[in-house]
């Protein structure tokens, strides 16, 4: 089978071993197995307990629960009896379709789901309460351990997910582990196939409308099922009323079922394209020509029967003719275990590299493109292509952009948001793109919409050179983490632009001479005496009224009043002999600066309102001379920006000043090397005081 290669820059694919452990106690699975062995009791999970925590968060039960183990259920319990196979798949009363219809299919490819499902574990030797699971997550491998007073139950039954043997637990266990993952049981509520598939695989899915699909997608099947892809289908629902309801053929709309083979027979003198899909729910089936009863069946050899493994039992899973599979249902969701074009008879080693990133309201969540004032400042990962594909004049890759933890959230409120991405050619500047080059240049490619689902991929053939990909939610101020793959088959680099920090600004200015100063510098001499006084000092007290009085004068900024801490800061900035005064020099210097970036205030207050919107800032503080990481900028908008995303001009100032006087003391401790500096707890304290 083929495999994924990453670039130099990412981890490798993980094998078991580098398997991240998330239990809260730090220990693995082994380890809290063997502790429980030596104490003589079973495990208990404090991460998960038996109580309706994990259960609901927004709901109450409407039957009494009880809480069992396994053994207190059935007598002789089996954590996998005759086989992991899909009809250990039946769903109880938690509308996780979704779940269970992946989980069928995960039984289909055996080395995917002895990755899922570990075999060292069994309710035989060495059974201690405690069961593992490992799920891809966000391009790592998680193993998430669980005790197994199952889950509730009431007169002695599984109330979720079960086996059709009652005796057998894996399925069940399973469940349990994805709801730990997730927060609670209540977060599996509704979702698509595909996200499942994607945690149990680390692949890359893709979907299809069978209304739209190409002529050779019966080939596309029946090569994604020979490969091991995991493949569901589902029939969409126009309003939610229509959910679950059933179609006079027996099927479900809303509902996700498993494509769990491909075949053909002969029938009449002619071949039939066949496709067998299971019902989760282990009932209820497809009632039309080749289903379980139906009289094609008559008229097909018995050998060529018991080789399709047909029967006639109400066990939720079914054949039907291709073509009536393409009317009946709508959508097709496939997870590729490699991004191996379905249409391709080759098997490729793929690259892939990953980018890890958020959206963040106020600095990097500028919408899409329909929203120019605010898009260019959504994250932004330059693509260099370098290499043509085979026996092709272009580059093919594809990208994935997925949103984390949504279902996780649910609790909190969140949604799935709306999400796509768009591919620019690079003007070739390793520097953020500003709002000018979007207003100018159309996207070379992007995603085929923006939808409200975890994931959103597409294939892509670009001639080689550099792209810039910008990831971004449909509308603006929108928060969420996300994870973005890119795969090629060709090598490809990509490139964070907003993870430089660039500081250019210039040299504090020399003291001109009294005998060689300009009628304009001796007026402001004049002045400066007038503020100072007799010792020709200026106090941070002093400097405070003198600030306060010149801005509140601005009628085209708005200005709140400085604090006397905001001007002690300023005179730190300025301070060059240390006394905590401002002499003449000093102060004008300073002085030119206000002058300066009152003038940068005005310019990137765009809006004429009197303040400046978190996305001007950046351009502003570009300016200025601050080129900051889109971490930075975040810091500075929750430090500085109000709840409308505004910034008034006392808040730029301070900005400001902070950033040059942390600048400048970088720039003084950093004499050897540029990028680095070395400190004792004594030098970092003088550091923080001074800024």
């Amino acid at each position: 089978m083929p495999y994924f290669s990453r670039t130099s820059s990412f981890k490798k694919d993980p094998a078991p071993k580098d398997v991240r452990i998330i239990h809260s106690s730090g220990q693995s699975f082994e380890q809290l197995r063997q502790e429980s062995l030596q104490r003589g009791i079973l495990f208990e999970d404090a991460d998960f307990p038996a109580n309706i925590s994990s259960l609901f968060y927004s709901e109450r039960p409407q039957i009494p629960f009880i809480w069992k183990r396994p053994g207190e259920i059935v007598k002789n319990p089996e954590f996998i009896l005759g086989g992991a196979t899909r009809t250990d798949i039946c769903q109880g009363e938690l509308g996780d379709c979704w779940l269970l219809a992946a989980i069928a299919s995960l039984t289909l490819n055996e080395k995917a789901l002895a990755r899922v499902v570990p075999q060292d574990q069994s309710f035989g030797p060495g059974y201690a309460g405690i069961f593992h699971f490992q799920f891809w997550n966000y391009s790592e491998w998680l193993d998430v351990v669980i005790d197994e007073p199952d889950y509730p139950t009431f007169r002695d039954r599984l109330i979720f997910l079960h086996s059709a043997d009652l005796n057998e637990f894996w399925s069940a266990l399973l469940e349990k582990a994805y709801a730990k993952l997730n927060g609670s049981y209540e977060a599996l509520k509704g979702g698509s196939t595909i996200e499942a598939m994607e945690d149990f695989t680390g692949g890359v899915a893709e979907t299809f409308t069978t209304k739209e699909t190409p002529n050779n997608f019966y080939e596309i099947l029946e090569k994604a099922l020979q490969r091991g892809s995991l493949v569901g289908c589902s029939i969409d629902i126009k309003y939610a009323a229509e959910s679950e309801a059933r179609t006079p053929f027996g099927l479900i709309k809303g509902h996700a079922y498993t494509v769990t083979g491909i075949d053909q027979v002969s029938f009449q003198g002619q071949k039939i394209e066949l496709i067998r899909i299971r019902n989760p729910w282990g009932q209820v089936e497809w009632n039309g020509s080749w289903s379980d009863s139906s009289c094609e069946w008559s008229s097909v050899d018995p050998v060529e029967q018991k080789r399709l493994c047909h029967t006639a039992l109400d066990d939720g899973e079914f054949w039907m003719a291709f073509k009536d599979f393409k009317n009946h249902f709508d959508k097709v969701d496939i997870c590729n275990l490699t991004p191996d074009a379905l249409e391709e008879d080759a098997l490729h080693k793929w690259e892939v590299t990953v980018h890890q990133g958020s959206w963040v309201r106020g600095s990097t969540a500028g919408g899409c493109r329909n929203f120019l004032d605010t898009f260019w400042t959504n994250p932004q990962i330059k693509l260099s292509l370098t290499e043509k594909d085979e026996d092709h004049e272009e580059c093919s890759f594809l990208v994935a952009l997925m949103q984390k933890d949504r279902r996780k959230l649910k609790r909190f409120g969140a949604n799935v948001l709306t999400i796509g991405y768009a591919i620019y050619q690079s003007p070739g500047k390793d520097e953020h793109l500003n709002k000018d080059f979007f207003r100018y240049h159309a996207s070379q490619a992007r995603s085929k919409s923006f939808i409200n689902l975890r994931e959103v991929s597409g294939r892509f053939k670009l001639p080689p050179g550099e792209y810039i990909l910008i990831p971004s939610t449909f509308e603006p101020h929108q928060e969420a983490d996300f994870c973005l793959r890119i795969f090629s088959e060709k090598k490809a680099i990509t490139q964070d632009m907003d993870g430089n920090v660039n500081i250019d600004i210039p040299e504090l200015q020399k003291p001109t001479a009294p005998g060689q100063e300009t009628e304009e510098e001796q007026q402001f001499r004049a002045l400066f005496k007038q503020i100072a006084g007799e010792d020709l000092e200026v106090t941070a007290e002093e400097l405070e009224y003198v600030l306060n009085s010149v801005l509140q004068k601005k009628k085209n900024i708005q200005f709140k009043k400085l604090s006397l801490i905001s001007c002690k800061n300023i005179i730190s900035l300025m301070d060059t002999n240390g006394n905590g005064k401002l002499e003449f020099d000093e102060f004008k210097v300073f002085w030119d600066k206000l002058k300066k970036w009152i003038n940068l205030f005005l310019q990137f207050d765009t809006d004429k309102s009197g303040t400046m919107s978190s996305y001007e800032l950046r351009t502003a503080l570009n300016a200025a001379g601050f080129q900051l990481s889109s971490h930075l900028l975040q810091l500075i908008v929750l430090r500085y920006v109000d709840q409308e995303l505004q910034m008034g001009f006392d808040d730029f100032l301070n900005c400001l000043v902070r950033l040059e006087n942390a600048s400048r003391v970088f720039q003084a401790l950093s004499t050897k090397n540029k990028e680095f500096i070395h400190l004792n707890i004594n030098e970092f304290i003088n550091l923080t005081m001074n800024i």
